[in-house]
């Protein structure tokens, strides 16, 4: 396996090789028609952002599976979506409960007027409001038996997610074809949701932080894979502070006289993504709206200018994998060898089948 020499070689990006798409064009106009008919499962959907997605999406006519732990909210928001159609349905899910997940899953497949999850939002997410944060340990730690620190932030943002993710990649793939004839696979989408804390330090949260941290992680990382390997397009919110429920009041003080994000552009953010169906591999970070600057394609490979933009949503990690080390570029190359082969076996396999059963056929043909 050859690995290109020449950093100006266009071989160096892997962008086309793990099928990232462009830069979004976050000034151009998208339509929402293909959201019509979508099953898409959201876990935290009772509140915030998850109640906001749904409440956009099922306007939009889709099909909305919510999973949370405030049932009280969690129905009452499935009984206003169903002034919009009966197709929409809550169950309750404690993220960090594996059981939990695997039967929201299968309530959303079961209960999918088609059948199938076509899209996966992993949106439930907490902060600790209990004053005493993980860098602040308690006296008594040289003790006989102190106790560990409470890790819930982290079970929910960060293990609760994986959960998500591990089955969506799962329940995604079971889509299948549009078309069996063409071959055109359904979208299959999963949109993890981080924050600004997983892209800089939040003094203070530091649990917060590193669960947010984490699921940026998640993102980089399986986004080099997933379409690739899976025919899932995984996209990454990252919502600046944000007046929802999950802002105490201390973040209020601390912000006082300082722009805030809207709720309405992370819905607006996120329904690009969800509906765009072209959009594969890209992070959008929201904030207040203001004028930054950024950096946007110039036209020509692996080359990008500085512009000065106005507006409250901004492409993140747009360019990381234009050039990436040595052990990268090698493992996705070998992914993509690897699925070539599987195609060629795939092939031989329903060749070898059809030649089994042609033989049987002539066979019984000549007995007769």
């Amino acid at each position: 396996m050859d690995f290109p020499t020449n950093k100006d070689d266009p071989a160096w990006s892997l962008e086309e090789k793990i099928q990232q798409s462009a830069p979004v064009d976050l000034e151009s106009a998208y339509s929402t028609a293909s959201l019509a008919g979508k099953t898409i499962l959201i876990t935290g959907a009772a509140s915030g952002f998850g109640a906001a997605f749904a409440r956009r999406w099922a306007a939009l006519g889709a099909h909305i599976m919510a999973g949370d732990v405030n049932d009280a909210a969690g129905e009452a928001l499935i009984a206003e979506l169903r002034s919009f159609s009966p197709h929409h349905h809550y169950q309750r899910c404690d993220v960090t409960v594996w059981a939990d997940q695997v039967a929201l899953f299968k309530m959303a497949a079961a209960n999918s007027p088609t059948g199938r999850i076509d899209a996966v939002v992993a949106g439930a997410g907490i902060v600790d409001l209990s004053g005493r944060t993980f860098d602040d340990p308690p006296s008594g730690l040289d003790g006989e038996d102190p106790p560990a620190p409470k890790l819930a932030v982290l079970g929910v943002n960060l293990t609760g997610v994986m959960y998500t993710t591990h089955l969506a990649l799962f329940w995604l793939q079971k889509n299948g074809f549009r078309d069996e004839k063409e071959e055109v696979r359904r979208d299959r989408h999963l949109l993890l949701v981080s924050s600004i804390a997983g892209l800089s330090p939040l003094p203070g949260q530091t649990e917060y932080a590193v669960s947010k941290h984490g699921v940026v992680g998640l993102f980089r990382t399986l986004r080099a894979t997933s379409m690739l390997r899976r025919g899932v397009r995984v996209n990454l919110l990252c919502p600046y502070f944000v007046k929802t429920s999950l802002l105490p009041w201390q973040g209020d003080v601390l912000l006082a006289g300082g722009a805030l994000g809207t709720v309405d552009d992370v819905v607006e953010a996120a329904t690009r993504l969800q509906a765009d169906e072209g959009i594969v591999g890209r992070g959008l970070v929201i904030g207040p709206k203001g004028e930054v600057e950024v950096e946007v394609d110039d036209g020509e490979m692996g080359k990008t200018k500085t512009e000065r933009k106005e507006g409250a949503i901004w492409e993140v990690y747009a360019h990381d994998y234009r050039r990436v080390e040595v052990f990268v570029w090698r493992y996705v190359a070998m992914l993509n060898s690897v699925k070539k082969v599987r195609g060629w076996i795939g092939t031989l396999r329903d060749l070898w089948g059809i030649y089994r059963r042609e033989g049987g056929r002539k066979k019984k043909v000549a007995a007769k």
